[in-house]
């Protein structure tokens, strides 16, 4: 009877260190996992930079945008033709961008657009896949997007105080995007915004101060005067804000548009980039009670109905 039961307690305990060292393989497993798979891509800027990982998974990625410059920049994802790298960006995309942009600084829209003309034939392939909206100095945004497989290029096309662009002082990253997909689900809005070329922004839901997920639904998308499609941007304004300075600001073809400085009154606080039709992204913000305005960087943005301000009370 002894030696059975010394039998069975050696049995036990061999059984208890084994689920003992597989529960801490599991653990030790878990706790190696970069936040890259869960979906967490960190990013910031300094002055005309991106700090951000070269590779990222694909499937739902959460871009969590530190802004420490004293600029306002967005992040923004473009899915790049096959073939097509960072260097045919260099060669052949920013050359006709630069000339257009320092021509319309001198007032020569008609050469600008003679310009716009060398845009090379691959750009209209490039798939804009979201990103951040505009962000004020010294904030942070939060985006979450659905990022297919491929080559892409981060960018930012601000302007610096003499019309020259963010992309040509360095705000372009080349980032490859992998098969292997995250471990992030789509978040629970609290709120959902529909936006299209038709009906314009639409705000589907009242909202109170705290911490807000908005899931923007892009009904449909078009290629606006400016070359881009519409996007979504959050903007709180106090009292000394001019909402025509804001709707002029935010088409960069006007010689003062986008442009360093921002307009006064106003703190920008992410959104969502460029996306296809039919596709959705989500952007957090964390709200205090005051004013504030969801609008698109396209020209004449109220005349578009793609503009929409409300209050958030105490």
């Amino acid at each position: 009877m002894r030696t059975l039961l010394t039998f069975c307690f050696l049995l036990l305990t061999l059984f208890a260190c084994k689920t003992k060292e597989k529960d801490t393989k599991e653990e030790k497993t878990t706790r190696e996992k970069k936040p890259l798979e869960f979906g967490e891509v960190l990013i910031s800027t300094q002055s005309m930079e991106f700090f951000v990982a070269d590779t990222l998974y694909s499937g739902w990625n959460t871009l969590i945008y530190e802004n420490k410059s004293p600029e306002v920049h967005f992040v923004m994802m473009d899915l790049y033709p096959e073939g097509i790298t960072i260097e045919n960006t260099k060669a052949e995309l920013l050359p006709p961008f630069d000339d257009g942009m320092r021509l319309i600084m001198e007032n020569k829209m008609d050469s600008a657009m003679v310009a716009f003309g060398n845009i090379p034939k691959w750009f209209q392939q490039v798939k804009f896949l979201g990103g951040t909206g505009l962000v004020s100095p010294q904030h942070t945004a939060k985006s979450t997007v659905y990022l297919e497989p491929g080559r892409y290029i981060m960018e930012c096309y601000v302007k610096m105080f003499n019309g020259e662009w963010h992309t040509s002082h360095g705000m372009l990253k080349e980032i490859i995007v992998t098969n292997q997909t995250t471990e992030l689900t789509p978040p629970a809005p609290s709120a959902i915004i529909d936006i299209s070329s038709t009906d314009g922004l639409i705000l589907k839901d009242s909202i109170i101060s705290g911490n807000q997920i908005f899931q923007t639904n892009f009904i449909d998308q078009k290629v606006y005067e400016n070359f881009v499609g519409h996007d979504i941007n959050l903007v709180r304004y106090d009292n000394t804000a001019s909402l025509d300075s804001l709707i002029q600001w935010m088409n960069w073809m006007n010689p003062k548009g986008l442009i360093t400085p921002a307009p006064e009154g106003f703190t920008f606080l992410g959104g969502m980039n460029n996306l296809p039709a039919e596709s959705k992204g989500f952007f957090e913000a964390d709200l205090v009670p005051g004013n504030y305005v969801l609008i698109s960087e396209v020209p004449t943005a109220d005349e578009k109905n793609l503009m929409y301000t409300f209050s958030v009370k105490e």
